[in-house]
């Protein structure tokens, strides 16, 4: 099994966008989950804070596996884990437990690593607080995953040109790169640069990138078919 340690922490939500384009599209233009931002602590656990990110207009629409997300059912949003991994959130405040399915790809913003449904998050009363510290465990993988390919997002765009304009240049400065286009109320293109067939192979690439093209929101992501 896999676990991860998170514990709360302030932070700051910018959607994973460019500066010029973080004004008004803030974490929603990613997730439509609720979603829980970490960040290292001295003791090395992560630090997580919840924020409520559902909005009626994601409801009934398709997840990145295809799924039809209902805010309702028991799944969550991860950047690098395959889809249709069960995970097991526990509460460490109050115990309590939720096992939910990978189905999307998020949070996209530097410093979370988790977003939950509106009923996942609710099962472990995280609506009312909005903080926890909270534990993820892998427990089951799924039957047959794709192969594992990472990339780094560098950016994401409203702008369809300004989305092509920054494919170009990674593709220029590291051999490959893609536009994923996440679809909702204002579209938004994500800028994914390399094509890495480990998680340690592309968090060298996203730091260089953060040094090479001042990213300093670059992170890492799976690649998916």
């Amino acid at each position: 099994m896999s676990r991860y340690l998170l514990c709360v922490s302030p932070a700051r939500f910018d959607g994973g966008l460019r500066p010029e384009e973080n004004e008004d599209c803030g974490s929603r233009a990613g997730s439509p989950f609720r979603s829980f931002r970490h960040s290292r602590s001295p003791a090395g656990h992560h630090r997580a804070r919840h924020r409520q990110l559902v909005r009626p207009s994601y409801h009934g629409r398709a997840a990145a596996d295809g799924e039809i997300y209902d805010m309702e059912t028991m799944v969550a949003a991860h950047r690098t884990l395959p889809f249709q991994t069960r995970v097991r959130v526990r509460n460490l405040s109050n115990d309590k437990t939720v096992d939910v399915r990978i189905i999307d790809r998020g949070p996209f913003v530097q410093g979370r690593i988790i977003d939950l449904s509106h009923a996942a998050a609710q099962q472990i009363e995280l609506i009312g607080p909005g903080f926890a510290q909270v534990e993820v465990t892998v427990i089951a993988d799924p039957a047959n995953p794709e192969q594992a390919l990472f990339a780094v997002q560098i950016g994401a765009f409203r702008d369809q040109a300004n989305a092509e304009r920054a494919e170009k240049n990674m593709i220029a400065a590291y051999g490959a790169a893609k536009a994923v286009l996440r679809a909702g109320d204002q579209p938004v293109w994500r800028i994914l640069a390399g094509r890495e067939t480990s998680p340690e192979a592309a968090e060298a690439l996203a730091k260089r990138i953060r040094a090479e093209q001042h990213e300093p929101q670059a992170f890492v992501v799976r690649l998916d078919p």
